[in-house]
């Protein structure tokens, strides 16, 4: 015959196990909660101190960072020329890199359009200088290490480290006729390319 007089014994240990079973998974959720509030309110204070980026028909914000010989370069010198300024996250990476070199390839075609090329990440100059010796770019590349000018163009991305893959085409008055976000290295080039002959074919 079963021995009945342990069952309540046994009723108790089961209580006491399951009771400590449930308060493990409402602190281990307590603890989730908090970290993805903590995680959220990050994300919010960062999103808060990133102005909007600007947009098409806005006159383009005027900064001045130095190149990668180490000279300090203004965007309204280049007032009377189309600049295309893109911001890109980290030199000597793979796509960096190619796009970076779409560029350069293209260079003569952008001389052609009374284009330059400026471009900006958050590296040193003498990284941007190692960049441009190793895969022989001509062009500047501007450094903003404290991510001032990458944040005033609404294009801080990677947690606040790196700067976003965005493009601005500035017109020779100094106004945005056109902004790509998130760009595809690969093409990127021929797209702006393509703008510059649509624009410049209406006369802007």
């Amino acid at each position: 015959m079963p021995d009945t007089a342990k069952a309540p014994g046994h009723t108790r240990k089961r209580s006491r196990r399951n009771f400590k079973m449930a308060k493990a998974g409402i602190i281990v959720t307590a603890l989730l909660v908090a970290v993805l509030g903590i995680a959220a309110f990050a994300v919010h204070s960062y999103a808060a101190d990133d102005p909007a980026m600007p947009q098409a028909g806005q006159m383009a914000p005027n900064f001045t960072l130095p190149s990668q010989d180490g000279t300090q370069v203004s965007l309204d010198s280049f007032k009377g020329k189309w600049v295309v300024l893109y911001f890109y996250p980290k030199d000597m990476t793979s796509g960096c890199t190619k796009e970076a070199h779409n560029f350069q390839a293209d260079q003569e075609k952008y001389t052609k359009e009374n284009a330059v090329i400026l471009g900006v990440s958050a590296q040193s100059t003498d990284s941007h200088k190692e960049f441009c010796t190793k895969e022989n770019l001509t062009f500047r590349l501007l450094a903003d290490p404290e991510k001032k000018v990458i944040r005033e163009y609404g294009s801080l991305g990677f947690g606040g480290l790196m700067a976003n893959r965005n493009t601005f085409l500035i017109d020779p008055t100094g106004k945005i006729v056109k902004v790509w976000t998130g760009v595809n290295p690969d093409v990127h080039s021929q797209e702006v390319l393509a703008e510059l002959a649509t624009v410049e074919s209406k006369g802007m």
